[in-house]
């Protein structure tokens, strides 16, 4: 089964359930504040190896989604 956002995951265990890039501790609302705050999906990416922009954009399509 496929899902429209396979890297983002909900675990009451990490960070209170709260969507996270999976893999990561990195919640969606966190890569939301960086963008706020001027970043770009590159320039997140470069100071954090566990992302890609890829992953990055995907945060933000599910934001759209969602939030």
């Amino acid at each position: 089964m496929t899902t429209e956002f396979p890297n983002i995951v909900a675990d009451p265990e990490i960070l209170g359930g709260k969507p996270c890039i999976a893999g990561t501790r990195i919640s969606v609302e966190l890569v939301m504040d960086w963008l706020g705050t001027g970043g770009t999906p590159e320039s997140i990416a470069q100071k954090h190896p566990l992302l890609t922009p890829d992953l990055i954009m995907e945060a933000i399509r599910y934001t759209a989604t969602y939030i």
